[in-house]
């Protein structure tokens, strides 16, 4: 995976953090450290959300931060051993590593969302799930429904106000239509 963000932003952006935030484990100022001093190695770091649908990953966590305070993934074994996944950065040199960093607004946060890439690993239904456009496409069609059938409705008014019997009727025929038994109607939860 080539980053379309360049190692001088990391490092810019790194140094930031470490300047900013105070880290929970001091291991995980150690590693970053390390990365600052290794250009090589940040070629392969991306700053990433969720990481552990990663193959390989850290979460890092400030002292401002309600979250694990370090986890490192790896293919489907996870550990909070600041050690091995050191070890493990240095052996494994030209692998990916992506980097998730909790810090308080780190949502809203521009120097974090510069370097931050889209997450390759996201199961597509991660956002929204099935049911969850189901309920969306539902939602839509009562929307349409309802909005179809108020203009109807407004127009049936209008035709009676002018005395118009031949719209009055037209507009109701549409009415009775648009309320056959086949319409969309959401399920109350």
């Amino acid at each position: 995976m080539q980053s379309p963000v360049s190692v001088e932003d990391k490092k810019q952006f790194i140094q930031w953090f470490l300047n900013s935030c105070q880290l929970k484990k001091r291991e995980s100022v150690w590693i970053l450290n390390y990365l600052l001093n290794h250009p090589e190695l940040l070629e392969n770091v991306h700053f990433v959300r969720e990481v552990k649908f990663c193959p390989r990953g850290i979460i890092m966590t400030a002292q401002c931060a309600e979250d694990t305070p370090f986890r490192f993934y790896k293919n489907h074994l996870v550990t909070t051993d600041a050690e091995k996944s050191f070890h493990d950065i240095r052996l494994n040199r030209d692998q990916p590593l992506f980097l998730q960093l909790n810090f308080k607004n780190s949502k809203q946060n521009a120097c974090y969302a510069a370097v931050l890439v889209e997450n390759p690993y996201l199961p597509e239904e991660f956002y929204i799930t099935g049911q969850d456009q189901e309920t969306a496409a539902k939602l839509l069609e009562e929307s349409l429904y309802e909005f179809k059938k108020q203009t109807l409705l407004e127009e049936i008014d209008q035709a009676l106000d002018e005395m118009d019997q031949q719209k009055f009727a037209e507009l109701v025929e549409q009415l009775h239509q648009l309320q056959k038994p086949n319409q969309p109607k959401l399920q109350k939860q």
